[in-house]
């Protein structure tokens, strides 16, 4: 570890890369002009970004460029420079169903990460996060050690999980990251960050190109779901399992990041990822995503709450199996095994042993089987059709399932929720892994900041036990995916 300090005034003969492939097109050109705004922007913007967003993300990575030659010593003349827009998403429904291989309908957002990376000739990283005013240096090895409960965390286990899933020869990277995503908010920051920090390591390394990679990852839905392993420690076909973050996660965040289209909202089922359609955001309409002000990061006492729910999807499964020798991969699987499964499935969940179960295990499985079998497919259907009432109906019975069958909302995030439909939003819901976070409102574009500043001041009112410093909303379309600037 060290200060952004020691960067300054040291200098690094850097060595150039090969273009990498993109899974299903050809990355464009190496772009060597991110202090130039204004060309910065309209690259953006041929990218699917809207104007007002291109330009706020040019400034962003201006300032990274800055940070990365004059801060960190690159010189401009010896080293390629790789950018890269990573967005936050909404899960706009689908609470705990994708580690259930159940359904999610997600979006990205216009914010994001603006990363900036280097190639090294040796196996170090050094990461500044610039938002953070804080830098961390590591190697990538297989016996890396993670610092828990830190940001670092996230690259850290992407740099250990590369070096143990692809042998040979390894760069490590110089990365600047400017990030305006409010963090620990629900907006899935910790996500984005695993996927920019490998999106760079493999392009730097080729990573595209090595045996390990093309057996294994052949689509970019497939390139989520081995992502999202990064976080949950599991194995992906033939590359092997690790530590992970600590969170016993799906692989929702890095298909939304990955696979999200400007203005579309994504239709997903998983276990494996696959896409069930789109859906265009309502004409007319965004979205407005307030902040609680109760951290939502998935440590220590939150954690193991995120990591409860996660298990008892896993006890349900594993109940079944032994009931019936079968050998249902997940929750999805044997709920749509027959048309009474989910049914029969809930009789064995109640009726266990005294002692021997969770008591909470019937309500997890009416939980996932109302949002994911139920209310997706519903909330889907009425926006296609333009039944703006009756998605806002499927989002209010999710609202309310999450509360009274998931139980991961604090009282500050059921006010959220209740104040915005309160202050005329067409729909809101809660978001993320819960315990914490913020919440989505679906409101007419012409009213947007007057809804933001009306809602917040209404949950102000009547919130309390939150940071005041970390309220906040902001406005934003269904954005584009992570994309090579």
């Amino acid at each position: 570890m060290f200060g952004l300090e020691d960067f300054r005034g040291r200098k690094r003969q850097m060595y150039g890369t090969s273009e990498p492939r993109s899974i299903d097109s050809t990355p464009p050109a190496l772009f060597d002009r991110y202090g130039d705004e204004p060309a910065l922007a309209a690259r953006l913007v041929s990218a699917g970004m809207s104007a007002e967003a291109a330009g706020t993300r040019a400034e962003l990575f201006k300032r990274c460029d800055a940070f990365l030659h004059d801060g960190m010593g690159i010189g401009t003349s010896t080293s390629q420079t790789f950018g890269l827009f990573v967005p936050g998403r909404i899960e706009v429904l689908g609470k705990h169903t994708d580690y259930a291989g159940g359904r999610s309908l997600l979006c990205a957002v216009e914010r994001g990460m603006c990363m900036l990376a280097s190639p090294r000739s040796d196996r170090t990283v050094r990461f500044a996060a610039l938002n953070r005013g804080e830098s961390a240096e590591f190697e990538l090895s297989p016996d890396l050690k993670p610092a828990a409960g830190h940001w670092s965390n996230y690259p850290m286990t992407v740099a250990r999980r590369v070096a143990r899933n692809f042998a040979g020869k390894l760069r490590g990277a110089d990365i600047v990251m400017l990030s305006d995503l409010p963090p620990a908010a629900g907006l899935s920051s910790s996500s984005a960050l695993v996927v920019g920090t490998f999106m760079l390591l493999s392009r730097i390394n080729d990573l595209r190109d090595r045996a390990a990679h093309r057996v294994a990852i052949s689509s970019d839905a497939e390139l989520a779901s081995y992502l999202g392993t990064i976080e949950n420690g599991r194995g992906f076909g033939t590359l092997g399992g690790d530590t992970g973050v600590g969170t016993f996660g799906g692989s929702e965040d890095h298909t939304a990041i990955l696979l999200s289209r400007a203005g579309q909202l994504s239709l997903y089922s998983f276990c494996p990822a696959r896409s069930e359609g789109e859906v265009a955001l309502p004409p007319g309409y965004c979205f407005v995503v307030a902040n609680s002000g109760v951290v939502a990061e998935k440590t220590r006492g939150a954690m193991e709450a995120y990591n409860a729910i996660s298990r008892r999807v896993a006890r349900l499964v594993e109940m079944w199996n032994v009931h019936t020798g079968r050998r249902d991969a997940c929750l999805a699987d044997v709920v749509r095994s027959s048309g009474d499964a989910a049914k029969a499935l809930l009789a064995l969940a109640s009726g266990a042993s005294p002692g021997a179960t969770d008591p909470l295990l019937p309500a997890r499985l009416e939980q996932f089987v109302l949002e994911s079998e139920q209310l997706i497919p519903d909330a889907f259907a009425a926006l296609s059709a333009g039944d703006l009432s009756g998605f806002g109906r499927a989002v209010s019975a999710s609202q309310a399932a999450s509360e009274n069958l998931l139980h991961n909302q604090t009282p500050q995030t059921v006010t959220l929720a209740r104040t915005a439909m309160e202050c005329g939003a067409t729909a809101a819901s809660c978001f993320g892994a819960g315990f914490g976070g913020g919440a989505w409102a679906l409101v007419p574009r012409t009213t947007a900041q007057a809804f933001a500043d009306r809602w917040l001041d209404a949950y102000r009112r009547e919130a309390s036990g939150y940071s005041q410093e970390a309220v906040s909303a902001f406005v934003t379309g269904a954005g584009t995916a992570a994309n090579w600037v």
